[in-house]
């Protein structure tokens, strides 16, 4: 049980030394995996869709 009470000790050490994102960095980096996710979403969209197009004029 000694281990364990050292071992939370020393993870709440740790997360006192984390320096944490401000609000501003914060919401910049949300909204920057929001536009990569909506990019990549739109762009596997339109390969998918000219992908099959083109399977099914191959195969007519």
């Amino acid at each position: 049980m000694k281990k364990i009470g050292q071992f939370f000790k020393s993870v709440a050490h740790e997360m006192r030394l984390v320096t944490w994102p401000t609000g501003k960095q914060w919401r910049k980096d949300v909204l920057t995996v929001i536009e990569m996710t909506l990019i990549f979403a739109i762009f596997f969209a339109v390969a998918d869709w000219g992908l099959t197009h083109l399977m099914s004029f191959i195969l007519k």
